[in-house]
């Protein structure tokens, strides 16, 4: 997975500059131009890692277009495909690619199957509470921490911070432990890529959404949890993360979520219905041809994630039939 990433990302290393937090977004990508004759309304529902970033585009939408009426729904990726299927949204937001059954259920009802489109890329982060000493972890004590099943081949279940490595008073404190809930994308993600699609402790705290994940952590000195690494704040802070125990630690950077060296890197996609041999309608079009962008894809770097390259913009704006 990692590998098909890198590799589909080769063209964006070059805009994460070395060593350095500071990014850009891809000169290649143009300036939005207002359109005529674009009118009515639009609604996006689905996941909620994506609702901040939908709601910023929105806004810079409106502003090309005051009359043109947008609503948001964020409640999980899982919401995403039946507002499609059904016609109630004509953008699903989705923090991690549709399942086969969902795929299919939209390719009964139209015949050809939904488009996705890569709007941003995310280093789904592991946040601890500010003051935790932990300096990396692998997958496989993350997989010992948060799952019953320890798929990852881990030798015992992780309980304590001691068991990390942490001394003084956190070596006999329990982990307290963060997640979202089973209609998130980013809990099917997590659970994939970093519990190897074992289950989940029954003591994981679900939460609604990912702001109140990290509010969580901030809040319970002894937790740990997994969130949108736009989603950090002053009072938690991200652990590096190593692919295998002994393994070299990545922090979730630009640099090397581009390069796919941070193990849980992943595309946050719109899905859209766009009929193959056809071109959408122009509302829609203009949408996203704003989401790719300079404008639209400075938002992606506002909202704390990392931006897709003209390379990838363009194919996926080829896929909806968007010159």
């Amino acid at each position: 997975m990692l590998k098909t990433f890198a590799g589909a990302l080769a063209v964006a290393a070059a805009l994460a500059v070395p060593g350095a937090q500071a990014l850009d977004v891809d000169p290649a990508l143009k300036d939005y131009k207002k359109s005529a004759g674009v009118e009515g309304s639009l609604k996006s529902v689905g996941s909620d890692t994506l609702n901040n970033l939908m709601a910023l585009w929105a806004e810079g939408f409106a502003k090309e277009y005051p009359s043109v009426k947008i609503e948001i729904e964020g409640k999980g990726s899982g919401t995403a495909p039946p507002a499609l299927i059904g016609g109630t949204a004509q953008f699903g937001p989705m923090s991690r690619p549709m399942k086969a059954g969902e795929l299919d259920d939209f390719e009964k009802k139209y015949g050809y199957k939904p488009t996705a489109v890569r709007v941003a890329v995310d280093a789904l982060a592991v946040f601890v509470n500010k003051d935790n000493p932990i300096k990396c972890l692998s997958l496989t004590q993350l997989d010992a921490m948060f799952s019953k099943t320890r798929k990852k081949g881990g030798k015992e279940d992780i309980k304590t911070w001691g068991q990390l490595g942490a001394t003084g008073e956190w070596a006999t404190k329990p982990i307290s432990l963060y997640g979202r809930n089973s209609a998130s994308g980013t809990y099917g993600y997590f659970k994939e890529v970093g519990l190897g699609d074992g289950d989940y402790k029954d003591s994981v705290k679900e939460q609604p959404g990912s702001s109140a994940v990290v509010q969580g952590i901030a809040s319970d000195k002894f937790a740990i949890g997994y969130s949108g690494v736009g989603y950090k704040t002053a009072d938690v802070r991200i652990v590096p993360l190593s692919a295998k125990d002994g393994g070299a630690c990545f922090d979730a950077s630009s640099d090397n979520a581009y390069a796919g060296d941070f193990p849980i890197t992943r595309f946050l996609y719109v899905y859209v219905n766009a009929k193959p041999g056809t071109k959408i309608d122009p509302l829609r079009a203009e949408f996203v041809k704003f989401v790719f962008s300079k404008q639209g894809q400075t938002g992606v770097i506002k909202d704390g994630f990392f931006p897709i390259p003209s390379a990838i913009a363009g194919q996926d704006l080829k896929a909806i039939g968007v010159e």
